[in-house]
């Protein structure tokens, strides 16, 4: 779930976006628009702060600067959106504007035909959002825009890594093996995650495969809807050796990602785990879960280690974006809110909280800390950008993949059938 800079990175993102896209058309041809004062029901997973309160304050301005707009927010569990958005879409009165990760995901949803065409509507403005905006296209259209860029790697805790002797952040997988001992050794728990709300665990096997496949063999794949090359099983190998050296918490299985002290990113933010795959939302997730208002300076991050042998670059970035798509009921008014949420002010306030990473360029100068000027520099500047595969794919194949790699967590997957997984339910998505 990546602003614009850099054309190989959205070039290959671009490249992936068209993605399995291929086969989905359609959604509403311009219905009639409300007449008058317009209530827009928006569906956003802001559930903590800071940007709980972000989102809160642009439906007070929003509507202070357009009167006869009037916003009903409704904030959902992050995790709710893969069942939420797709029952409400069969019904009659579906949100008006909801969260939307774009790509295979939207695509799923554009042939439900309660999606609008704001093709038009936006064009004037989209261009802010870079070709990173095409992640919300299907068959060229427009049905969303993205607010925020993320890439994914390690966040860690300085003050742990020093307590084991870890002087520098992993580079190769080896080192992390390493740096996982080190931190065993001294009673820490080496790396948390959300076990129970399955997507973190996915990220491993994401990044197991990016590492493993080559950029054109991710394309393809993503574009065919099936894993046929044998770095995809390679990389669930991989996933199966890290597994073997018992790098998580104690209980990670039932582990939310997001929600509570308790959670993997508030056994990172209270020092009760060293590290955790996540992406850059994390320093923002954390603060809301802590007493401790010097975590900021506590906290690094590193790119995912290279895998040796593997044909991917090693310098590939894991990630995708946050954004939202209209349904038909009020386009118009939908899209010029979605410009609103791409303009400089808000996009500003979201980095200076640090809640994402602006697809605004103008408002990158404000990120909140060095370290998330380091993630955008180094996720910006990578020679490939790969979208997190459970929203490349469509929505019923992402949640295969998933399943599958939580499967394994639980010690019950093995790595072909990760790959099986995937190209069963490709085959019974067609």
């Amino acid at each position: 779930m990546s602003v614009k800079r850099r054309i190989p990175v959205f070039a290959a993102l671009a490249a992936v976006v068209p993605l399995a896209l291929s086969a989905c058309s359609g959604g509403s041809e311009a219905p009639a628009q409300p007449s008058g004062p317009v209530t827009l029901t928006w569906w956003h997973n802001g559930t903590t702060d800071p940007i709980k309160s972000i989102w809160e304050k642009v439906v007070t301005d929003y509507h202070q600067a357009h009167p006869d707009v009037t916003i009903k927010a409704q904030p959902l569990q992050n995790e709710d959106f893969p069942t939420k958005v797709p029952l409400a879409l069969q019904g009659a009165e579906p949100p008006d504007v909801y969260q939307s990760w774009g790509a295979g995901e939207l695509a799923s949803q554009v042939t439900s035909g309660k999606l609008a065409d704001i093709t038009d509507a936006t064009k004037s403005w989209i261009g802010q959002a870079g070709k990173f905006a095409e992640s919300w296209q299907v068959d060229g259209k427009q049905y969303g825009v993205p607010f925020a860029q993320h890439f994914v790697g390690f966040w860690y805790r300085k003050d742990l890594f020093q307590q084991a002797g870890i002087t520098a952040p992993p580079k190769t997988m080896d080192e992390l093996n390493a740096a996982v001992s080190q931190l065993k050794a001294k009673g820490i728990a080496p790396i948390a995650v959300g076990g129970k709300d399955r997507w973190p665990d996915a990220f491993y096997y994401n990044y197991f495969a990016v590492r493993e496949c080559s950029a054109d063999v991710l394309k393809q794949s993503v574009k065919a809807v099936k894993l046929e090359d044998p770095c995809w099983t390679k990389a669930g190998q991989d996933l199966k050796s890290f597994l073997a050296t018992e790098p998580f918490q104690t209980g990670y299985a039932g582990t939310p990602a997001q929600q509570g002290a308790g959670s993997s990113a508030g056994l990172v933010a209270n020092g009760k785990a060293a590290m955790e795959l996540q992406g850059d939302w994390e320093p923002g997730t954390m603060s809301s879960l802590t007493e401790d208002k010097d975590l900021d300076s506590k906290i690094g991050w590193f790119a995912f280690p290279s895998v040796a042998g593997g044909q991917g670059d090693p310098a590939a970035v894991l990630g995708g974006g946050d954004g939202f798509a209209c349904t038909s009921r009020a386009s118009k008014a939908c899209a010029d809110f979605l410009q609103y949420l791409n303009s400089e002010p808000v996009q500003t306030q979201l980095a200076a909280q640090g809640t994402g990473l602006p697809v605004n360029a103008a408002a990158a100068k404000s990120l909140k800390t060095d370290t998330l000027k380091e993630v955008f520099d180094y996720g910006t500047k990578a020679p490939y950008l790969q979208m997190y595969f459970d929203k490349a794919f469509p929505t019923a194949v992402g949640a295969a993949l998933n399943d599958a790699v939580a499967n394994m967590f639980a010690g019950q997957g093995t790595p072909e059938g990760i790959v099986a997984a995937v190209n069963q339910a490709a085959a019974g998505n067609k």
